[in-house]
């Protein structure tokens, strides 16, 4: 409200130029468009955001299942690995051969990450596996995909904001390059005959 008070006052003032309402006019429409579109832009990128990674959700408990292997054996020399899929990212897990049967039954052997510090033979774990018994991640839970969507939508509500700052600094820094042209245009008018008695009479 301030700033369409102080527009108004500013049309009717006797020393302002055409230049200045225009930019006024400028920064009050890039306020509006950042409080008005930049959040509706936001919601509307994270509800596609929250849709997409939800049905991802869904799809990923379909097709992942959960069961458990049996050490064979330790690698050797394999150092622990923190476990990127866990929420702080650094639970450590041992790289070992192990034996598992897969959900459709077939029995299935190999190299896979275990949730156990020191592994020893015959150690048992669980491991996230497709339909066909092959290792996969472990699938995406529902209130990290609402995390993923809430910043990808706050994300897209700052870039728009950020989007109309700069177009209205650009018009605005294009505005006052021409008003300088102008001014030195006047001034190379006005020079020769500048101090000069009588000058302009």
């Amino acid at each position: 409200m301030r700033a369409i008070g102080g527009l108004r006052r500013w049309r009717h003032n006797p020393l302002r130029r055409t230049t200045d309402l225009v930019e006024a006019w400028v920064a009050l429409s890039a306020l509006l468009l950042i409080l008005l579109v930049a959040p509706v832009v936001g919601a509307l990128v994270g509800e596609v955001a929250q849709d997409t990674l939800q049905r991802t959700v869904r799809e990923q408990r379909q097709s992942r299942h959960e069961v458990t292997a049996s050490v064979v054996r330790t690698l050797g020399g394999s150092p622990l690995e923190a476990d990127p899929e866990t929420p702080s990212g650094r639970d450590e897990r041992a790289r070992v051969v192990a034996d598992w049967t897969a959900p459709d039954g077939t029995a299935q052997h190999g190299t896979v990450l275990a949730g156990l510090r020191v592994p020893h033979r015959g150690d048992h774990f669980a491991i996230w596996t497709d339909e066909h018994g092959r290792p996969a991640a472990r699938p995406l839970d529902s209130a990290t995909a609402t995390t993923h969507a809430v910043l990808a939508g706050f994300g897209a509500a700052l870039l728009t904001a950020g989007a109309v700052e700069g177009a209205r600094r650009v018009i605005v820094w294009r505005m006052v390059r021409r008003r300088y042209a102008r001014w030195d245009q006047a001034w190379d008018r006005a020079g020769p005959d500048w101090g000069r008695t009588g000058a302009g009479s």
